[in-house]
């Protein structure tokens, strides 16, 4: 398996874009569950991380208690939401491998955020697509080359294969 350069800043610019394209996403979960505090939690870890520059266990126990919460809550785009805000937690975790699921790890905030603003729009897809646009222009130039070390995504058959195939190409251009 090819092994890839991921450097700490790499991971810092990656886990700064995540956040910001979460937050983008929060209200939607925090609608659902306002007293659910564990999302937002971990964009906030995700942020001092950006800010502090070490990976914590206690970080990625952020990243699972926002899985937690995405499984406990009673509404699709507020799971989606709280999906996106696990994925961003779990950024610095992403392995040097060179394969399709290490870039699921670069993108999967951004997807899933743009999956709960669609799902609230009630499955407009225009919706979705307009969300990743905004994390392609967002995305700083760091992540779009580390996003390039890696394979491409295939387009898939799924709504959310779709995204990911969308903001897998729409980030490398």
């Amino acid at each position: 398996m090819d092994e890839v350069t991921i450097t700490e800043e790499d991971r810092r610019l990656l886990g700064l874009w995540a956040a910001d394209c979460v937050q983008r996403a929060l209200p939607l979960f925090e609608a659902k569950a306002p007293s659910d505090t564990r999302p937002r939690e971990a964009i906030e870890g995700i942020r001092a991380y950006v800010d502090e520059g070490k990976r914590t266990a206690k970080l990625r126990s952020l990243a699972w208690a926002a899985q937690a919460a995405a499984r406990e809550v009673d509404d699709q785009a507020a799971t989606a939401a709280a999906r996106a805000a696990c994925h961003a937690a779990a950024t610095p975790y992403i392995h040097p491998l060179a394969t399709p699921h290490q870039s699921k790890h670069v993108l999967g905030p951004a997807v899933y955020e743009a999956l709960a603003h669609e799902l609230a729009a009630g499955g407009d897809t225009d919706v979705g697509d307009e969300e990743i646009r905004w994390a392609i222009e967002h995305a700083p130039p760091a992540v779009r080359e580390l996003l390039r070390r890696m394979p491409a995504r295939s387009p898939g058959r799924s709504r959310l294969d779709t995204l990911y195939y969308a903001l897998d190409t729409g980030l490398r251009r």
